[in-house]
């Protein structure tokens, strides 16, 4: 890039003023950084500087500069004095009073520390920060393009292995995507600023050079933006990395995999609406110098770095094959081994959803292939059974909950043709006895359809079926996590969960399939004792955990009923006010004497909340049900209404009777709970036949919903 352009933000005039007037000679990176993103924020420059307030320099400080600006220590420690000093400068020029000058430094001072924050982030890193830091390092001079073009050069030439890597916590994709908002940042601001300047130049002049900028297109203002970036990192950097260096420094469009780890997301967000609730780890990752046998050992990886031609040409160049996929099939590191594995995973999911609507293919689950993915990590990686994927989806009755995220049974061998499984064998799998051939003959296109999906997925090495069990391979867990990492997913490995507190733990299986979750518990119980507490100690730590959250679960002491917690930390647990009717129960259910009167109100109603949720999710689903067929009714003949739905009531009614102090008590108990209950007593106040109990329930959430009187 050789020419460079001025943009009128005074900023010479106030180097040196700062220099004659206060003494200080203040770095010129920063200060032209700072100057120049106040301005483009819109700053008033009547002053001859722009004009900071308190919003802009937070703006700058916590958004622009961690992604635009890099510099060396000494200049990112710089950056409050240059914000000072400017403020002084405004206060010299009249435009600030004592009292404005006073609240600005405050808010200089106020915002250093996320400022400090951001600027360290490795996810606010861009390719240009990044080649940058690598750039100074080595001691190049990062304002002689000269040579900056020649480490460049030297880089390139560097065996993949020798590269310096990314922090372990950053991803290439993160760091395309971070470069590409940066960008976009700064041309969406030079668009404003050039709008500003058409509209009425300040009375310091048009920001951006006149000329240039009368009639500036989108190519002037990126080519504009390109030149700040260089100027805030190192010449030449940011054109060099768009052209001879571009497969240094790769964009979202040049990474495949980014696209399905945005799909995995919206996966996700629709079954946990949270990307910090954490998917289950895999059972066991590959070793990172297994990954390069594991990957040239599948065969569309394999045939696309032989040289695809025909059918498999456009996925190849979509992968990157030849160049630079096959410099990483030779020598790529690990982590672009399993970048090349992840884009052409995510290159096959397009394809197969495109053969679908291009008439090729007629596979139902065409379109849903990342969701078939999804659905295997988030069962913890264990083995799928076709048929029983193809029940559950197909309209089928609903599958027992315990075989929902029940292990599939893999066999050694299978012929390589799917084949639906036989009646028998189908009401083994279900658990629906007795069912027939024509049971076989409806499900058998639903699996014949999902197993043609399944099958292409395989051939990525990501995916294996053998008869009707299918499932991730160790290549696949690899790929998933990074890809579900990618979308900022909480993906842990297994040793990371084992790392964690007692309350990250319980507050994580508790959505685990549970023969995973169990297992979980047991091993963070296991190592906490071999860390020196005594096993008990270590489970009554995950009782008291779950204790302070306030927010025990039916599931969740399922689990750790199956992963055989101990009598002792339960009964201990018994006069807990928030877990001591759920350790009553558990030990209740094992046959042990366990006395009911140590265990506080506070927790039998917090068991009973959770009780009458269950009853309550049981009527909604009857009146959703009735719904339906009485729609349905409407349109053949009319039948007669079913009765409505009375779970919650009864519950709640044969609780009363048991409860001390009867239906008022049990009432203001379940009130006190949890605030989960108020629906539950709201459907009460509705629904219940008893006068008594529907005011009651009623006065409960009209207490709840009234505003607090202050003191």
């Amino acid at each position: 890039m050789t020419r460079t352009t001025a943009l009128n933000t005074g900023r010479d005039d106030f180097l040196s003023w700062a220099e004659t007037e206060q003494g200080v000679t203040l770095p010129l990176r920063p200060a032209d950084a700072v100057l120049t993103l106040l301005a483009l924020r819109g700053a008033d420059r009547r002053a001859g500087v722009p004009e900071p307030t308190p919003q802009l320099l937070r703006h700058v400080l916590h958004e622009d500069l961690p992604v635009l600006l890099h510099a060396t220590p000494d200049e990112l420690a710089a950056v409050p004095r240059v914000l000072t000093a400017l403020a002084d400068r405004v206060r010299a020029a009249h435009r600030l009073n004592a009292k404005r000058h006073a609240r600005l430094l405050e808010a200089v001072q106020e915002a250093v520390p996320e400022y400090e924050r951001a600027v360290h982030d490795p996810l606010n890193l861009t390719w240009p920060r990044w080649y940058a830091s690598l750039l100074q390092a080595d001691g190049v001079d990062p304002d002689d393009p000269g040579a900056v073009r020649d480490w460049l050069a030297a880089y390139a030439r560097t065996p993949r292995p020798e590269r310096r890597p990314l922090p372990p916590e950053v991803r290439r994709a993160d760091v395309a995507a971070r470069t590409f908002a940066a960008q976009a940042l700064l041309t969406e601001a030079l668009l404003d600023a050039s709008a500003r300047d058409a509209e009425g130049a300040s009375p310091a002049g048009r920001l951006l050079p006149g000329a240039a900028f009368d009639a500036a297109g989108p190519d002037e203002l990126e080519r504009l933006a390109a030149e700040l970036i260089e100027r805030w990192t190192a010449a030449g950097l940011a054109e060099a990395l768009a052209g001879p260096y571009a497969d240094l420094a790769p964009g979202p469009e040049s990474l495949p995999h980014v696209a399905l780890a945005d799909r995995l997301l919206d996966e996700h967000l629709d079954y946990y609406g949270d990307t910090g609730l954490p998917l289950p780890p895999p059972p066991a990752l590959p070793a990172p110098e297994e990954l390069r046998d594991l990957l040239h050992a599948a065969p569309l990886p394999a045939a696309l770095a032989a040289g695809a031609d025909g059918d498999l040409s456009e996925l190849a160049e979509r992968c990157g094959f030849p160049d630079p996929a096959t410099s990483v099939w030779n020598e790529g590191t690990p982590q672009e081994l399993t970048e090349l594995a992840a884009d052409i995973l995510a290159a096959t999911v397009e394809r197969i959803a495109a053969d679908n609507e291009e008439g090729e293919a007629e596979d139902e689950y065409a379109l849903d292939a990342a969701h078939v993915l999804y659905s295997l990590y988030e069962r913890g990686g264990t083995p799928e059974s076709v048929a029983r994927k193809a029940s559950d989806v197909a309209g089928g009755p609903p599958l027992p909950t315990e075989l929902e995220d029940a292990p599939a049974e893999v066999p050694e061998t299978a012929p390589a043709a799917y084949a639906t499984p036989s009646p028998q064998e189908l009401s083994a799998l279900l658990h629906r006895p007795g069912l027939t051939e024509a049971d076989r003959a409806g499900l058998d296109g639903h699996a014949r359809s999902l197993a043609a999906v399944v099958d292409r997925l395989a051939e990525t090495g990501c995916v294996f079926r053998t008869g009707d069990a299918y499932g991730l391979t160790p290549l696949g867990d690899a790929v998933m996590r990074h890809l579900l990492t990618v979308a900022h997913v909480a993906a842990p490995a297994r040793d990371t969960v084992l790392t964690w507190h007692a309350d990250r733990v319980a507050a994580a299986v508790e959505y685990w399939p549970p023969a995973i979750a169990a297992a979980t518990l047991t091993a963070w119980t296991a190592s906490r004792a071999g860390d020196g507490a005594g096993a008990d100690d270590a489970w009554s730590e995950l009782l008291a955990a779950v204790s302070a959250s306030a927010h025990p679960s039916t599931t969740l002491f399922s689990h750790l009923a199956l992963a055989g917690i101990p009598d002792a930390p339960l009964r201990a647990a018994l006069t807990d006010p928030v877990v001591g009717a759920y350790a009553h129960r558990l030990l209740r259910d094992r046959g042990e004497d366990a006395p009911l009167d140590p265990v506080p109100l506070s927790a039998r109603a917090l068991l009973l909340l959770d009780e009458l949720h269950t009853s309550w999710t049981q009527d909604m689903r009857a009146l959703i049900d009735a719904a339906a067929a009485e729609e349905e009714g409407k349109k053949e003949e009319a039948r007669e209404p079913e009765p409505a739905p009375t779970a919650l009531l009864d519950a709640f009614d044969a609780a009363a009777v048991a409860w001390p102090g009867g239906a008022a008590a049990l009432v203001d108990a379940l009130a006190a709970a949890h605030p989960s209950a108020f629906v539950l007593l709201d459907d009460l106040r509705a629904r219940h036949p008893d006068s008594r109990v529907a005011s009651l329930a009623a006065r409960a959430v009209k207490n709840a919903r009234r505003p607090a009187v202050r003191a």
